[in-house]
């Protein structure tokens, strides 16, 4: 018995000695035929794992940074107003993204982080966004000119936008003379360029004296409305009497005034009307206009 297992024992030693000489010959004649295990390789940047047989190259390149250029390239802000810059950047990974203004090369921001002692100048960048927006705060005339949205890719790549300032002004439709008739209604529209902000107040005057509901004169309508698109108000003065001729201004609390100058007529037709008619000859000076042809003809 014991006999019996001694050559057992023997036995086992000697399969496992001829498996590992398998084994070191079938290594050694793959290594002389040039052949390479399979290796796992995790492609840097992009989170996938490829299985690569002889050679260290990625299955996938990087995505490349750009621009998703959906956003004007042209600005208006209205001064004291806020202005925003869009720069969307698509794939920027670990890149950093800066607004650089073009006139004196002076880094406003940079990734999140403000590069300038101006306060009126961020940048908005909500969290897991595209988005890398500058924001401009009280909006002043110096602040016009171009700015670059600029990705450090390699070669590097921007994104110039200009910035165009316009001072808040208001404006009164139509000429800058109104004629009306006497005892017709005086109409005049005034809209104000102010979006984001509109004025808490318009007011309307006569020369030095305040047009409203409590004039003196009476026979006196505004209305006023704010809308995405501006402010605009419209002041009537209805049956029109000679003292009503004058400068009227319309004045914005948030902007320059405008002004025209209305002429009510007694009688006399001007070439252009406030409520109707083109035609700037009367009946009788046409007739007399008529008979003074008719004489000279006859001499």
């Amino acid at each position: 018995m014991a006999g019996m297992s001694l050559l057992n024992i023997a036995l086992a030693v000697l399969g496992v000695t001829h498996l590992l000489r398998a084994e070191s010959a079938l290594t050694s004649s793959s290594s002389a035929a040039g052949l390479a295990s399979p290796t796992v390789k995790s492609t840097a940047g992009s989170g996938l794992a490829s299985v690569v047989a002889g050679s260290s190259k990625p299955t996938r390149i990087s995505d490349k940074a750009y621009f998703d250029d959906i956003s004007p390239r042209n600005v208006t802000a209205i001064v004291g107003q806020t202005a925003i810059l869009r720069c969307r950047v698509k794939h920027p990974g670990a890149r950093t993204i800066s607004w650089i203004r073009k006139r004196d090369l002076h880094i406003l921001t940079s990734a999140i982080f403000t590069y300038t002692g101006d306060a009126r100048f961020t940048v908005s960048h909500p969290e897991s966004s595209d988005d890398w927006d500058l924001k401009i705060e009280y909006v002043q005339p110096r602040d016009a000119g171009i700015y670059e949205c600029q990705v450090n890719t390699d070669p590097k790549i921007n994104l110039a936008i200009l910035l165009n300032v316009e001072a808040a002004q208001a404006k009164i439709t139509g000429p800058e003379d109104v004629y009306v008739k006497k005892g017709s209604t005086i109409s005049l529209t005034c809209t104000i360029n102010v979006h984001s902000t509109p004025p808490s107040s318009v007011s309307w005057h006569h020369g030095v004296a305040v047009v409203d509901f409590d004039s003196p004169r009476g026979g006196v309508s505004l209305e006023t409305e704010k809308t995405e698109t501006g402010t605009t108000s419209k002041l009537l003065v209805t049956q029109a009497r000679l003292s009503d001729s004058g400068n009227y201004t319309c004045i914005p609390s948030n902007a320059n005034p405008a002004s025209v100058m209305v002429h009510v007529l007694n009688g006399e037709h001007p070439a252009a009307m406030q409520h109707g008619g083109s035609c700037g000859v009367t009946p009788t000076l046409l007739l007399a206009t008529m008979t003074l042809l008719v004489a000279n003809l006859l001499r």
